[in-house]
């Protein structure tokens, strides 16, 4: 066994213990990482890695939450192998999912009720995502899907694609949305055309496009709040 295991510290310096006897918010952000390393090298402990870890990324947990599982090997911390970069990957893939969950409305009844969920889902994504949430006539969300995903500099969306999936949903109107891995919430040219190209093919099968958010760390950007839809 290791000397830097977690099991051969004093119990005060123990994270698990320490999670169990006084609650996961009394933990350091490098205590917690520490728990998912679990052990550390002949040379450092596991809150050692974690903190080198933390310092490499700026101690800026939005930024760790974007990493995959190569780029935090692509960091070269010794004691941080694949299985590590999984762990650490998927606990922040599962914190995204409960935010997500968290911020979900059924009944959407503005742009900030969608928004709020789609960033909670997709900000932290690097590369484009287009995402079509379907509605009812009581703007009950109905589905979610994602229609395409790009580059780092977009994505393509298929109108055709888009109104035949709300057609089988049986949807009365749709939310357009994707998302800015640059952080910018500007709406290109090529978002504007694209919105109204949906827009005007919905139009003839009774569709209505209620909106088209664009998501980011940053924040969102509502077409119909701007008044451009």
């Amino acid at each position: 066994m290791e000397k830097n295991s977690i099991k051969n510290w004093a119990v005060d310096d123990r994270p698990r213990e320490k999670l169990m006897l006084k609650g996961a918010d009394t933990l350091s952000n490098s205590e917690l990482l520490a728990i998912l390393i679990n052990n550390g090298t002949q040379q450092k402990t596991a809150v050692d890695l974690a903190k080198e870890l933390l310092q490499r990324i700026n101690n800026d947990l939005a930024k760790l939450s974007k990493l995959s599982v190569k780029e935090i090997l692509h960091l070269k911390i010794k004691g941080i192998g694949e299985a590590k970069a999984i762990a650490i990957c998927a606990a922040l893939e599962l914190s995204n999912r409960r935010n997500a969950t968290e911020n979900k409305k059924e009944i959407i009844t503005s742009s900030k009720d969608i928004a709020t969920y789609l960033q909670a889902l997709f900000q932290y994504k690097k590369h484009e995502l287009f995402v079509v949430v379907f509605l009812n006539r009581a703007n009950k969300i109905l589905h979610r899907e994602i229609i395409s995903e790009g580059g780092i500099t977009g994505t393509i969306a298929d109108p055709r694609i888009i109104l035949k999936k709300a057609l089988e949903q049986n949807a009365t109107s749709i939310i357009l949305s994707h998302n800015h891995p640059s952080g910018s919430l500007k709406p290109s040219k090529q978002d504007e055309i694209l919105t109204q190209k949906i827009k005007e093919a919905a139009n003839f099968l009774d569709i209505i496009v209620m909106d088209h958010i664009i998501v980011s760390d940053e924040g969102y950007y509502s077409f119909a709040d701007e008044g451009i839809l």
